[in-house]
């Protein structure tokens, strides 16, 4: 059986950095559209104790999403070495597309053939998909390349997650100061030696109830002008429970199948959603194999830093941490990665990923 292995990785991180004191001057209005009566310090204070998100990053205004798309690819082309020619299928992971400076979302033409065209590449046979899966669009982006690289559709994959959240918020919702902007991507490639690279995986759709945790819809405030545009919206509890029941027992069943254990696994790159979310699904997750404590260097977080930037999370914690550019953190040889993600829909999925030697 061949395996699918990531030959090369790059990442785009917009410069702008947006701190607490960007939202210092917002009115907020709960859910039911009531104003927020507190001081915005104290608002703002609060969701950093939550989240631990202290700064996130903006895409300029000058920038689109397919903009960074194309500079996390070209990196990605360039740190793998190859003629991007011979790249056989363009998947781009969003939940918004090509998002305009006033917020429109636009899907024609897709993201991938746009990425494609910016970087020039002339095959035709080169396929562009776009994939629509919430937060998990980039894991599932992957689950796909490893399905068309075995089958032997394809050789070499560009797989890329890039998203501008910052144009789609309610700038009356206090949930906004959570989501950013970014892209990563990777080049994964068909090879003939076994036991490597992506090993097994997950993929798990509750659309029932949960399809409503995460959506979108129209303004906070009732008085706002504007009613008929939509925003990113989500319920935050209802989330933050379904994660915690759901997303440590999909990454365990993942696990067990590939034939390792928990101890095997050198690093779990989840989801960036929210910090406090996140610790609690590693620790639920080493709690299912009898293990009450655990480093917590396994499991790396970008958040505090970069914000919740959607599909794009993963894909540049992993690029990050493949160049050494993350402190105290780096991927072993022969090491086994975990890639979780949990988002819109409800989705869930998971990669298990072993480093070539």
């Amino acid at each position: 059986m061949p395996s699918s292995v990531i030959i090369g990785s790059g990442s785009c991180i917009p410069e702008r950095v947006i701190n607490g004191s960007h939202f210092i001057n917002s009115t907020f209005y709960t859910d039911a559209g009531d104003l927020i009566d507190k001081p915005n310090e104290e608002v703002i204070r609060k969701f950093i104790d939550i989240t631990e998100i202290e700064e996130r990053r903006y895409i300029g205004d000058d920038k689109m999403n397919s903009d960074l798309g194309f500079e996390a690819a070209k990196e990605a082309i360039y740190d793998a070495n190859i003629d991007q020619e011979e790249i056989d299928y363009i998947i781009f992971a969003s939940n918004f597309g090509e998002v305009s400076k006033n917020g429109m979302p636009n899907f024609m033409p897709n993201m991938a053939a746009r990425v494609k065209h910016k970087l020039g590449i002339k095959n035709r046979k080169c396929i562009t998909y776009d994939m629509i899966f919430g937060c998990p669009g980039w894991v599932e982006g992957m689950i796909l390349a490893d399905d068309l690289l075995k089958l032997g559709k394809a050789k070499t994959i560009l797989v890329i997650g890039g998203e501008t959240l910052s144009r789609v918020t309610d700038p009356y919702d206090r949930n906004k100061m959570i989501f950013a902007d970014g892209a990563g991507a990777v080049i994964v490639q068909r090879t003939e030696e076994e036991n490597v690279g992506i090993i097994s995986t997950n993929t798990i759709c509750d659309n029932a109830d949960e399809l409503n945790y995460l959506e979108c819809s129209k303004t906070l405030n009732p008085n706002a002008e504007d009613q008929d545009r939509i925003y990113i919206r989500m319920q935050g509890r209802k989330i933050y429970e379904y994660a915690l029941k759901n997303v440590p027992s999909a990454i365990k069943e993942t696990i067990d199948n590939a034939g390792i254990s928990i101890e095997d696994v050198n690093k779990i790159l989840l989801h960036q959603a929210n910090a406090k979310m996140d610790h609690a699904m590693v620790s639920r997750i080493f709690k299912l194999y009898g293990k009450s404590e655990y480093d917590e260097s396994v499991s790396p977080m970008t958040i505090q830093k970069f914000g919740n930037s959607s599909v794009a999370t993963v894909p540049t914690m992993y690029d990050i941490i493949a160049k050494g550019e993350m402190k105290g953190h780096s991927f072993q040889k022969g090491g086994y990665i975990v890639f979780g993600s949990v988002g819109a829909g409800m989705n869930i999925n998971c990669i298990v990923y072993k480093m070539p030697s």
